[in-house]
C-alpha cells in the first residue's frame, strides 16, 4: 500500500467587517491573519469596510441573479477569492445578534446560484457548489451575554455555521469563537480571548 502524506497547509480567505481600524475586532482579524501566515498557509484578507464594498444588490443585479455567468460580473473579483479558498474565516462584531449589514450584503451578492449553490432541477433540491471549502469559522465579539445570545437564537451563527456550511464539503470542519459581554470586557478578558483565538487558528 502506498501512503500519501496529507498536505498540512491550506488556502484561507479571511473576511472582516468592522468600520474602525482601531477596534478590538480589527485586532482579532490581524491575529487570525498573522497566525495562519506563521503556520505556512496561503492567506487572502478582505476588510469589507476599507475596500468600500457595497452590500446593496441593485435592481439590475437582482434581475440577472439566476443567469449563469451574467450574475458573476458584478462580484467577479470576490468570486475569484471564493473559488481560490479552501477555508473561510469570518471576523466580525455581532450586532443585533446577527451579522453586520456589510457582511450580510457580501453573502447576498457573492454567494450566488451556479457558483455557491446549484438551483433545484429535475426533482433535486439545492445542491452545494462550494465542496472545495473544508474549514469554516467565525471569530466574533458580542455585546450580549452568552445566555441572552442563546435565548435570541444567535441568527448570525446559524447563517454561517448552518446555512453556509450546507454549501461546503460534507465533512467541513467548523468552529465558532465569541467574546461575550464586550461592553464589560477588560484588558485581561480581551487578552485571554486573543490567546484563545490564536490557539484555535494555530491548530487548524
Amino acid at each position: 500500500m502506498i501512503w500519501k502524506r496529507r498536505r498540512k497547509t491550506m488556502r484561507f480567505l479571511v473576511v472582516h467587517a468592522h468600520p474602525r481600524a482601531d477596534s478590538f475586532n480589527r485586532a482579532l482579524y490581524h491575529a487570525v491573519l498573522d497566525t495562519l501566515t506563521a503556520k505556512g498557509h496561503e492567506v487572502r484578507g478582505l476588510i469589507l469596510n476599507e475596500i468600500g464594498f457595497d452590500p446593496v444588490m441593485n435592481a439590475q443585479e437582482r434581475g440577472s441573479y439566476h443567469e449563469p455567468g451574467i450574475n458573476e460580473a458584478p462580484v467577479a473579483e470576490h468570486l475569484d477569492h471564493l473559488r481560490w479558498a479552501e477555508g473561510l474565516i469570518f471576523v466580525y462584531p455581532t450586532w443585533w445578534y446577527g451579522l453586520p449589514a456589510i457582511l450580510k450584503g457580501w453573502l447576498d451578492r457573492v454567494f450566488i446560484p451556479h457558483v455557491a449553490f446549484l438551483m433545484p432541477e429535475k426533482g433535486k433540491g439545492i445542491r452545494s457548489g462550494l465542496t472545495h471549502i473544508r474549514v469554516l469559522g467565525v471569530v466574533t465579539s458580542c455585546g450580549a451575554s452568552w445566555l441572552l445570545s442563546k435565548l435570541m437564537g444567535e441568527p448570525g451563527r446559524k447563517t454561517i455555521l448552518r446555512g453556509l456550511r450546507a454549501l461546503c464539503a460534507p465533512r467541513t470542519r467548523a468552529f465558532y469563537l465569541a467574546h461575550y459581554r464586550m461592553d464589560f470586557s477588560t484588558p485581561e478578558s480581551r487578552a485571554a480571548y486573543l490567546a484563545k483565538v490564536t490557539a484555535k487558528i494555530a491548530g487548524l
